[in-house]
C-alpha cells in the first residue's frame, strides 16, 4: 500500500472512530435499547391498559435494534476478515461470544412476533405464543447481557471525555466519528418512530382482541 492511501486509510478509520468508535455506538445504542426495553417491560404489567404505549414502542424498538444488529455484526465482520485494530481488540469473552447471537436472535424474534400481531391481529393465538415465549427467552439472555455489560457503560459513554484529555492523537481516533455516531443513532430513533406512528392505527383492533399479556 503507498503513503497516499494509507494516509487516505487512516482519515477513513479517524472519521468513522475505529474500533473504539464502533465500541462506543455499540454503547451508546444499547443504553437506549436498555431504556426503551425496560419501559416496555413496565407496559406488560399492565397490558391492557397500556396496549397502545406497548405496541408504540415495540415498534420504535425496530430502529435501533437495527443499528445494535449493523453495529455489532460489523465488527464481527471485520474481526473475522483480520482488519488488524479489530484483531488486535480482539474478540469478547467465550461466554459473550456464546451469549452474543442469542440476544440478537431472541430481541428480534421478540420485534419480528410482535409485528407479525400487529398485522394479524388478536385472533391468532400461535403468534400470541410464540411473542410470549420469545420475550421470556430474550429476557433470560438479555438479563445476563446487561449484568455482565452495565458496569462498563459509562466508561464507554464518557470514554471521549477521557481520550480528549489524554492527548490530541488519542482523542482524534476516538472522537473523529462523534458526530456520525449520533446522527446514526437519531436515525434509527427517527425510523423507529415513523414506523411506530404508520401502524399505530393497527392497534384498534386489539380494542376487543385478546392482550397480549393476557
Amino acid at each position: 500500500m503507498s503513503l497516499t492511501a494509507k494516509a487516505r486509510h487512516r482519515r477513513r478509520a479517524a472519521g468513522a472512530g475505529g474500533v473504539a468508535g464502533n465500541e462506543r455506538l455499540t454503547a451508546m445504542t444499547g443504553f437506549v435499547l436498555l431504556v426503551l426495553f425496560a419501559a416496555e417491560g413496565v407496559t406488560i404489567l399492565r397490558v391492557h391498559q397500556l396496549l397502545t404505549v406497548h405496541f408504540f414502542l415495540g415498534m420504535l424498538l425496530v430502529g435501533p435494534v437495527a443499528l445494535k444488529v449493523a453495529a455489532t455484526g460489523y465488527r464481527f465482520v471485520r474481526y473475522y476478515t483480520g482488519a488488524a485494530p479489530y484483531v488486535r481488540k480482539g474478540p469478547p469473552t467465550p461466554l459473550m461470544r456464546l451469549l452474543g447471537p442469542l440476544v440478537m436472535i431472541t430481541s428480534l424474534a421478540v420485534l419480528g412476533t410482535g409485528v407479525a400481531l400487529a398485522v394479524v391481529g388478536p385472533g391468532n393465538r400461535q403468534w400470541i405464543f410464540l411473542h410470549k415465549a420469545s420475550f421470556v427467552l430474550c429476557f433470560g439472555v438479555m438479563t445476563i447481557h446487561v449484568l455482565v455489560y452495565a458496569p462498563r457503560l459509562p466508561r464507554l459513554l464518557l470514554g471521549g471525555q477521557a481520550a480528549a484529555r489524554a492527548g490530541i492523537g488519542r482523542a482524534g481516533a476516538v472522537l473523529g466519528g462523534r458526530a456520525a455516531r449520533w446522527l446514526l443513532l437519531a436515525a434509527s430513533l427517527a425510523c423507529g418512530l415513523l414506523l411506530a406512528a404508520a401502524t399505530l392505527h393497527l392497534t384498534t383492533r386489539w380494542g376487543l382482541g385478546i392482550g397480549i399479556g393476557g
